[in-house]
């Protein structure tokens, strides 16, 4: 399903919230989002805009999994699936986001400001697609955008992933940047594939995802997208930020490339996404993926049941694994795996398969009566860190440096007997004493 039939689905299922009266692009529609996390809110009248904008998009698991036609329960394994059955996308020559074809103004998208002390403005919804200039591969990521003026943005581009090593081989690089994708464009674009692996090859995998090229740049985007904007990443740098992060604190000021754009081109009757920063729908997109990177990594070295990025963890610094253990040192294994497949993790706790991964009571628990610290806590000093642990030691131009930890929560191998199994009462129909 494209964006716009997504929207359709959940109105006909009367899952969506719709706002009818007059709000404002500055604090109150983010306001609004964060009172309404978790659901689907449509707004259709923007102050200074004709554009419509959808927002907590995809906020739960179960948003994501009814947009995939899955449960939650088998989300994990659907997008598994997908990484290694990536497909090629076909190319058309003609597409629905082309419909309609504007002069440059980007005052007139509904851009939202969050919070009273970013930056500016910002757009963190939109995927972010580009070629290697080499190889010619695409890239599908995301990038937020801190609005300049009518023609220009300045870009957070983190270092050495995708953009960046394709931004340095010649100084500036086209760029398309993809406002209101479906669902599965936008959990492949946040998915860390191998470098030079196309994401929208993992897209197609998951749903049919046809692709048209560019107006104006040699770069193709899915057809059914809301709003494309048409531009190229220069050389010329300017400060960006602060603007508020996953971890729910600001990320601090950097020097970034801006971004001119030059053409835009959207469907008709165009929807706008907007994605609101340290929620729902930010968390899930950005660490719910990892959940599957993780899982491939830990199933090289042992038999993975399920992870989990948790909410606590900023939905990106913590992971829970199951495994279900048939070696003494699968529980090592684990944590060095889960490390592997997310760099960014800081802390990672690994479960035997009788352990709810989703109740944090049931994993404490684990800890508790299953941990000797001196034989099952592993210490990882002097690690790279993601650039949101503002604990992490931050030096410019460096890559951050933090201690990680893993946690070998399981069953210590060999013992059988019952003091490490939680015993249960048995259940009774209350209606027959209350």
């Amino acid at each position: 399903m494209s964006f716009r039939d997504f929207v359709k689905k959940l109105e006909k299922e009367d899952k969506i919230v719709k706002i009818d009266k007059e709000v404002s692009m500055d604090f109150e529609i983010a306001n609004i989002l964060s009172a309404l996390d978790g659901k689907v809110v449509f707004f259709n009248n923007i102050k200074d805009s004709s554009f419509p904008i959808i927002g907590n998009f995809i906020s739960s698991r179960d948003l994501i999994a009814s947009s995939l036609n899955t449960t939650k329960e088998q989300l994990l394994s659907k997008l598994s699936w997908a990484t290694k059955n990536l497909k090629e996308p076909e190319i058309v020559s003609d597409a629905p986001c082309q419909e309609v074809e504007e002069e440059v103004d980007l005052n007139k998208l509904p851009i939202l400001r969050y919070m009273p002390k970013d930056g500016g403005k910002y757009i963190a919804s939109a995927v972010c697609i580009t070629k290697d200039p080499e190889t010619g591969i695409r890239n599908s990521c995301f990038h937020r955008l801190m609005l300049l003026d009518k023609s220009h943005f300045v870009a957070r581009i983190v270092e050495n992933r995708g953009t960046d090593t394709a931004l340095k081989k010649n100084g500036e690089l086209d760029i398309a940047i993809c406002i209101g994708n479906s669902v599965p464009v936008l959990i492949s674009a946040a998915t860390s594939l191998p470098k030079g692996v196309d994401e929208l090859k993992m897209a197609n995998a998951l749903q049919e995802t046809k692709l048209v090229k560019c107006k104006t740049i040699d770069v193709e985007v899915p057809a059914d997208t809301e709003i494309v904007l048409e531009g190229r990443i220069t050389e010329k740098k300017v400060k960006e930020g602060p603007f508020l992060d996953l971890t729910e604190t600001y990320d601090r000021i950097r020097e970034q490339n801006v971004i001119e754009i030059r053409k835009i081109t959207h469907r008709k009757n165009a929807l706008f996404h907007a994605l609101l920063p340290g929620r729902g729908e930010h968390k899930l997109l950005m660490g719910m993926p990892r959940e599957v990177t993780i899982f491939n990594e830990v199933n090289k070295v042992c038999e993975c049941k399920n992870v989990l990025i948790t909410p606590g963890g900023c939905s990106w610094l913590h992971a829970i694994v199951q495994i279900k253990k048939k070696n003494s040192d699968d529980g090592k294994k684990a944590i060095e795996a889960a490390f592997k497949g997310h760099s960014s993790l800081k802390h990672c706790v690994v479960v035997d398969d009788d352990i709810n991964i989703y109740d944090p009571l049931d994993v404490e628990w684990a800890i508790a009566t299953r941990v000797q610290a001196d034989k099952d806590v592993v210490i990882l000093k002097d690690q790279p860190s993601s650039s949101l642990d503002p604990s992490a030691v931050h030096e410019p131009g460096k890559k951050a440096v933090t201690t990680k930890a893993g946690v070998d929560a399981t069953i210590p191998f060999g013992k059988t007997d019952k003091s490490f199994k939680k015993e249960n009462y048995g259940k009774v129909d209350l209606k027959n004493y209350l």
